[in-house]
């Protein structure tokens, strides 16, 4: 039996491992027809690369199928098949190691200790409000989110700018924004003086703008220190403005300060915020040019500056259906009366005025927002239709996952329920419980040569329809999906820096499709006799492990599990 948390990455780290020298070659299987006969499979040909044209030696298949090791499932097979080297593990054990640790599951893989200060720097929350644009709403909910992740890992983050405009400050709340609020002004009377001393142009004051101090030059900054990669080659020059010093000011405040870290204060150390902190202007991409040149005047106004400045570009959204002059309050707008409209056609009634269904309309509304603009990488271009189609069960939208996670609340609390009533006993220690008892019945008639084959593939009486599908592909590597979330390479060369912020709203979606097939196909809360109990406990453990993940991926995106929809 393993102990400790199982990994998905562990596993086919051992694997690749067991191959000899090499380039990975097995991957992990996620679909449900091919997770019917193999859990794992090295292809056909990956193995003809590595062994040539003779078949795979059989004490490496026989290393495979023993396979230990700390993190490593539990083998239960392994054997060549035309499409490969297939591996099935014992999944009975891994439902026993995984839901006998569930908390264990809703945890990234490995927190980061003694990794870099990360600065997020959002420019677009300097944007007046009612002028906000869809792209600059996109950065800023990238920029919240990756902060979510990085926290969880256990990074020090600091975020800039605080937000100075209240209605801004109102805006973030209603889409569940958490980002600081600015109490007073940042003085600029230091960066003033530097600056004035690198103006090339303070001269004729009469042909400046009132609000311009002059233009300081940063050409030598893109050519020299090995910044050219990813730099505008066009940078010449930059007018410095009062505006542009402030906004200096409170990035070289946040670099020096960690306010969340009492222990931390970098203003003591002249060079450890140079060479601790990584700074991630998350942008959009009609700003990326002057974000760049802020970049370089702070290195050249700053002697302590962070060196490593990262750029994470967010790529323009397109609407369909509405003018392409939306703003970010009227997108807001437009998305919440379309939940209430589809809210008031299910119910039947209008529930707009009750107090507890318009907190419930906020979250589906911030929701709707938030798995529209994260579904997709954040480099990538965006389409957003925005017609008056709304569906609150559309199966792509954040909508349907509040819904199951809805559903899950009703579930157990409908046991809850039960037990009250004396129908069903109280939950028995999770040591007890009998995992061998989850499965399910094949979906295929009896007769079919589908179901003749899975019975000789797998064991008697056991499918992985629905509870090995939730469990291998959305309990067992979610660790690894929020350490994936969090990862940013600081030390690769070049300006830009890329960030899977999407991953979270995709996984939450297809977690979402599996657990609402497997709850309209599987009677979960049995009748209540004694013999039936056995089962319903494992599924409702399952079921928990599930709900866990699910809370925590919601968390992740600042969104507020829902009991009711």
């Amino acid at each position: 039996m393993a102990t400790g948390r199982l990994g998905v990455e562990e596993t086919l780290e051992a694997l690749n491992a067991a191959l000899g020298p090499g380039g990975p070659v097995w991957f992990k299987e996620t679909r449900a027809r091919h997770l019917r006969v193999r859990d794992f499979l090295a292809p056909r040909r990956a193995l003809q690369a590595r062994f040539g044209d003779a078949q795979v030696p059989e004490r490496v298949v026989h290393a495979v199928a023993g396979l230990q090791g700390p993190g490593v499932a539990p083998v239960l097979r392994c054997a060549p098949t035309p499409a490969g080297l297939a591996l099935q593990l014992q999944r009975p054990a891994v439902f026993e190691c995984v839901l006998r640790a569930v908390a264990a599951y809703a945890a990234p893989a490995a927190s980061a200790t003694g990794g870099p200060l990360v600065l997020l720097h959002c420019p677009s929350l300097r944007a007046e409000l009612c002028a906000l644009r869809l792209s600059q709403l996109r950065a800023v909910l990238v920029a919240d989110h990756l902060a979510r992740a990085l926290h969880v890992r256990g990074v020090s983050v600091s975020l800039v700018p605080a937000v100075q405009d209240p209605h801004m400050s109102t805006f973030l709340q209603q889409l569940r924004v958490d980002w600081p609020a600015a109490s007073e002004r940042i003085p600029t009377d230091a960066l003033r003086c530097r600056a004035l001393a690198e103006l090339t142009s303070a001269g004729d004051r009469g042909a400046l703008p009132p609000d311009v101090l002059g233009s300081v030059c940063l050409k030598e900054l893109v050519k020299g220190r090995g910044r050219t990669a990813g730099y505008d080659p066009n940078l010449d020059s930059c007018l410095v403005t009062e505006d542009l010093l402030s906004t200096l000011a409170e990035l070289q405040a946040a670099a020096q300060h960690w306010p969340e870290d009492g222990s931390q204060d970098l203003a003591a150390a002249p060079n450890a915020a140079t060479e601790s902190c990584m700074v991630v202007h998350v942008v959009s991409y009609e700003e990326e040019f002057q974000q760049q040149k802020l970049d370089l005047l702070w290195w050249k106004l700053d002697d302590r500056a962070p060196l490593r400045q990262k750029h994470l570009v967010c790529g323009p959204v397109k609407t369909a259906g509405v003018p392409s002059t939306l703003t970010a309050p009227e997108y807001y707008e437009l998305r919440h009366a379309q939940v209430c409209k589809a809210s008031a056609l299910k119910h039947s009634k209008d529930l707009a005025q009750d107090p507890a269904w318009k907190e419930t309309f906020r979250v589906l509304s911030a929701a709707t927002i938030k798995f529209e603009m994260l579904s997709k990488a954040p480099q990538s271009q965006l389409l957003l239709a925005l017609a008056d189609s709304f569906s609150t069960k559309g199966t792509k939208s954040g909508t349907f996952v509040m819904y199951n996670c809805a559903r899950l609340a009703t579930l157990f609390e409908g046991y809850k329920r039960s037990v009250e009533q004396g129908l069903y006993p109280t939950f028995p220690p999770v040591c007890s419980l009998d995992f061998s008892l989850l499965r399910e019945e094949v979906s295929a008639p009896p007769s079919s040569c589908v179901h003749r084959r899975l019975q000789l593939a797998l064991p008697a009486a056991f499918s992985p329809q629905g509870e090995w599908l939730l469990i291998f592909n959305s309990v067992l590597p979610f660790p690894e999906l929020l350490s994936q979330t969090a990862a940013l390479d600081g030390t690769a060369p070049g300006l830009h820096v890329p960030a899977r912020t999407e991953m979270v709203c995709k996984f939450l979606v297809q977690l979402s499709m599996d657990f609402s097939s497997y709850y309209n196909r599987v009677h979960i809360l049995a009748e209540p006799r004694p013999h039936l109990f056995g089962q319903m406990f494992a599924r409702l453990q399952l079921l928990r492990a599930v709900r866990e993940v699910l809370h925590t991926g919601l968390a992740m995106l600042g969104l507020p599990p829902l009991t009711y929809i």
